[in-house]
């Protein structure tokens, strides 16, 4: 048997190596991956990201990095975020690897300043709202090149552009059909030795040796056709998108709920949530109130004091790549009237359906219910336990309860979640007067989500289940028999899978919410050159040229929730507000060819903007300066002040519970922190040293909007140099240093945080943040919880260094004769030189260079890199491509020393080293109309590293972090491109 699965670990290896080898037998021509966005390809009038400026040979004077369509198919992308987070300049955020609690979409986060802080852009529009800027709506095969650019942009583009702007230009103007189709898997060999061995140890089911799954396929359809005239083009596209889920049963790293185990924190064991199949009892009230219990496992009705023994294991049914259907549709249209009027429009659809999973529903702790002392379900020890002399009679205890439904009938939890997208682009442009052009329109984009909850347990009914008398002999609900509910099942939570087939169909009940956000933006911009009337530095051959133009934006939410929803803690809510800004910006060439100057030139934007919830206006603006003493090389600097003001969901988002990863230290027989230190978060005497322990170290937090946000204020300053030296062609170099600032940042105070600070500090504030359980003291349930409801906090700041690099040169100027083709180096890296966060005005900041962990979040590496090598073979027309990703060791952030970060020592998960992936791929233009691609991500399947379920911080899953580490192992993929 273990011949045959490692014949097919190598057959699976042998599929793409195959391909490389097929076309090395045998150039295409050079496509650039990563490159420095320097001189266009034309002279004609052209608008770099991040200015509005119209000019031939403009430069951006901010850092930027552009991703070229080659890039996206030597990666086999058919997430386009996924090729965003390759890139050093970008974190992980909400992605398809997430699955408990995920909202379904996919999101940017560039300098790990947080998704909402960097602008999405279509073709240099606003995509969608803000805060929904879901890039699933962006088929990848439609891009022909992703702009990122880093700095606040708020001058150009308005609120959102703090980190800086990634603006997605698609593929528009086609000329016939083209259809472009991908299929890819995910192959992986579980011999990771120390996880196995704990899952042995632990008793549970190893995944199998060999695994092969996580399929994808993406079919896109594109058709364009030119006018008769050849004044104008539409375009149309159809793709359709499928990933298949995979659990992480199928994976040894995450077969287990990891939780840390040893002195100092040196091991790891399987560990899960108290909540488990054979049923734990807190008794709240009674003889015995205070004291823990569990089921037997023998499934006999007898109450054993609690302990680890009986944790579940909830990780085998999670998904760590969620199953998602995509379909997406749109056309792009113009026609040039006259040279005064180029109407266009476009419209773009997606309809993206992802289910999330995870382990099936409960009675969860948290909640009190109440059992009735003649219980007939009950037996007569475990009656006596509860209720004393009572036991017998109609009075009823009040009890946590934490009972997996996994008998048969059960199902595990499904988040059934659809966004259905809309963007509507209508507008016209051309030339006023000579030298002049305008450009105005209407944009206007829905996003509508739809999502339902299954398979979990209704508490009002489980309540109404607990309640049980016998009739005749048999038990029955009270509400089957006073009539208040007919339909009524008793549930049998006093032995090991007592529930019947009716009691899990009783019990589980859907909820459904439905979200609407929609945004409407009248722009219209006008741009002048005005070299041609005169205004111009005397030193300098071309002119000043100015843009200047009005926006008027509406942003409005409504959230509903069915009443099972609202019962259970979720709000509906609406709002909107209204945003009317004005905006100039100057380009002005003072020096041009000049000795020693090649050129030299500054630029200058401002921005007004009013908003109708703010007494006052906001400003923001920009200097930017580029100095050239030679072709060979470039200098530029740039300020922004830019602002972003609170989107909707931020100002009106309902208040809600959810879960976090924290640990309550005044929990457990043996609280780790004093009675003193306890009482300030809420602990009474009688409650420390009985109060239980969170669930699965998952406590709960109240999250939430706040319509009295104020603005966020930053300052992003750059200086970098681009080096193009004539004596070596078809080089290009750049260094750009990188400084963000974001002052009364939009956020929360994280749990950890405040859990340390409350009881380290005795700091007031933190203290009035925790909201316990009047009757229990514990942090979970409906009625425990620290409060995160969003506020303007203290400050965010980061800065580093970028490295791009790129070279081209021909092989045989290394060799003595013949045509071996040409190499080419892309390279892009980036190096931290701080992230510091201070959650509070005045109260002492802290570092998360180099640290992950549960208030540092996901690894913040001091350096990250990937180097693309690229061989254009001189034999057919074809290229191999190898990549090579470098992610930077980080520290667990709770060892540090800084007391806003200090924890307790884990010895385990300390450190996370290095790693590094090496990708392949292959691109063959078998012939003018067709061209085939494949290629092998992390060629060498390499694992990601297991990490304690307690120390990730959001987006952690499956005891790692699958957005920064490829928690699939290989993948591998095949693709064509067909032109008719």
């Amino acid at each position: 048997m273990r011949s045959r699965l490692a014949r097919l670990d190598l057959l699976a290896g042998a599929a793409t190596v195959a391909v490389l080898s097929v076309v090395a037998g045998a150039p295409a021509a050079f496509a650039q991956q990563v490159a420095t966005a320097e001189e266009p390809a034309t002279l004609d009038a052209v608008v770099v990201t991040g200015s509005r400026i119209k000019r031939p040979n403009l430069v951006s004077a901010s850092p930027m990095t552009v991703v070229g369509d080659d890039e996206i198919k030597y990666q086999g992308a058919t997430s386009i975020e996924s090729v965003l987070n390759r890139l050093p300049q970008f974190t992980a955020d909400s992605n398809e690897n997430g699955s408990n609690g995920s909202d379904g979409t996919a999101r940017v986060n560039l300098r790990n300043m947080g998704s909402s802080r960097v602008l999405v852009l279509v073709d240099g529009q606003r995509m969608l709202p803000a805060e929904t800027a879901d890039v699933n709506f962006i088929p990848s095969a439609l891009v022909e090149r992703v702009d990122v650019v880093t700095g606040g942009a708020s001058a150009v583009y308005g609120s959102d552009a703090v980190s800086g702007v990634v603006n997605f230009i698609l593929k528009k103007d086609l000329n016939g059909l083209r259809l472009d189709a991908q299929y890819g898997i995910a192959q992986h060999r579980n011999d990771n030795d120390y996880p196995r061995s704990l899952i042995t140890a632990a008793g549970y089911k190893l995944p199998e040796r060999s695994v092969t799954d996580g399929a994808r396929t993406d079919i896109n359809l594109a058709f364009g056709v030119n006018t008769p005239d050849g004044k104008g083009n539409v375009s149309f596209y159809v793709g359709y998108r499928e990933l298949k889920p995979v659990t992480q049963d199928t994976r040894d790293y995450s077969a287990c709920g990891l939780n840390l185990a040893g002195d100092g924190n040196n091991a790891l064991v399987c560990g899960g949530s108290s909540n488990n199949e054979y049923g734990l009892f807190t008794l709240l009230s009674g003889p015995n109130a205070g004291q823990t219990l569990n089921n037997t496992k023998d499934g006999n009705k007898t109450w054993v004091p609690y302990n680890s023994s009986f944790l579940y294991n909830y990780a085998p049914t999670n998904y760590i790549q969620r199953s998602d259907s995509r379909y997406t549709a749109g056309a792009f249209g113009h026609y040039e009237i006259s040279k005064a009027a180029d109407v266009y429009g476009s419209f773009m659809f997606m309809d993206d359906h992802t289910f999330s999973q995870a382990a099936p529903s409960a009675l969860f702790q948290g909640t009190t219910f109440k059992i009735n002392c003649n219980n007939p379900l009950m037996s007569a020890s475990q009656a006596a336990t509860l209720c004393g002399s009572a036991a017998g009679t109609d009075v009823s205890q009040d009890t946590f309860i934490g009972y997996r439904l996994t008998g048969p009938g059960s199902s595990p939890r499904r988040d059934d979640l659809r966004h259905t997208d809309y963007r509507i682009n209508l507008g016209s442009r051309g030339e006023i007067a000579p030298g002049w052009s305008y450009d105005a329109g209407f944009l206007y984009s829905q996003v509508v989500l739809d999502e339902s909850y299954k398979n979990n347990v209704d508490n009002a009914k489980a309540t109404k289940a607990l309640q049980v008398v016998s009739v005749n002999g048999t038990p029955t609900c009270k509400s089957v028999v006073d009539g208040t509910d007919p339909n009524c099942v008793p549930i049998d939570v006093f032995k090991y899978q007592g529930l019947s087939a009716a009691a899990y169909k009783y019990l589980y009940a859907p909820t459904y919410t439905h979200g609407v956000q929609r945004e409407k933006v009248l722009s219209a911009n006008v741009n002048g050159d005005l070299g041609q009337y005169g205004l111009k530095s005397p030193w300098a051959d071309d002119g000043a040229a100015v843009a200047l133009g009005v926006e008027h934006r509406r942003e409005e939410l409504k959230f509903e929730a069915d009443a099972l929803a609202q019962a259970g803690g979720t709000k509906e809510n609406n709002g909107a507000f209204s945003v009317t800004e004005a905006y100039g910006e100057m380009d002005l060439p003072l020096v041009q060819d000049a000795p020693f100057i090649k050129s030299l030139s500054v630029n200058a934007g401002y921005r007004t903007s009013k908003y109708d919830y703010l007494d006052k206006r906001v400003s923001t603006y920009k200097v930017e300066l580029q100095y050239a003493p030679s072709s060979d090389i470039r200098f530029r600097a740039s300020y922004n002040r830019a602002v972003r003001a609170a989107n909707i969901s931020e100002l009106f988002a309902p208040q809600g519970l959810g879960n976090v990863a924290a640990v309550d230290p005044c929990a457990g027989a043996t609280p780790t922190a004093s009675a003193a230190a306890c009482a300030l978060t809420g602990v009474t005497a009688a409650q420390y040293g009985k109060i239980p322990e969170c669930p699965a170290e998952t406590c709960v937090t109240q999250g939430g909007g706040n319509p009295d946000l104020k603005p966020e204020v930053a300052d992003t300053r750059t200086a970098g140099v681009v080096l193009t030296p004539r004596f070596l062609p078809g080089f290009s170099m750049s260094l750009d240093y990188f400084d963000i600032y974001v002052d009364q940042y939009i956020g929360s105070v994280d749990a950890p945080t405040v859990i340390n600070q409350c009881v380290q500090t005795s700091n007031p504030y933190f203290c009035s943040l925790f909201h316990r359980d009047p009757a229990s003291g514990v942090l979970f349930g409906d009625r425990g919880y620290i409060v995160a409801t969003n506020q303007n906090t203290g400050f965010l700041q980061t800065s580093g260094l970028d490295v791009t690099g790129n070279y081209r040169f021909d092989l045989s100027a290394l060799t003595k004769g013949g045509d071996w083709g040409s190499l080419d180096f892309s390279f892009v890296g980036t190096y931290l030189n701080s992230r510091k966060i201070e959650q509070l005005p005045g109260l002492g900041a802290y570092n998360c260079k180099g640290l992950f962990g549960p208030t540092c979040g996901q690894p913040n590496p001091a350096w990250r890199h990937q180097l693309r090598t690229t061989w254009s073979l001189p034999w057919i027309p074809a290229t191999v491509s190898v990549n090579w990703r470098y992610f930077g060791g980080t520290n667990l952030s709770s060892n540090d020393s800084n007391p806003f970060l200090q924890g307790d020592h884990v010895e385990i998960n300390r450190k996370i080293k290095a790693y590094s992936y090496v990708d392949l791929a292959a691109n063959w233009k078998v012939r003018e109309q067709l061209s085939l691609r494949a290629g092998m991500n992390n060629a060498f399947d390499k694992d990601p590293p297991v990490i304690a379920a307690g120390l990730l911080s959001s987006f952690g899953n499956g005891n790692t972090y699958p957005g920064v580490y490829d928690p699939m192992g290989r993948t591998l993929f095949v693709g064509l491109t067909m032109d008719f």
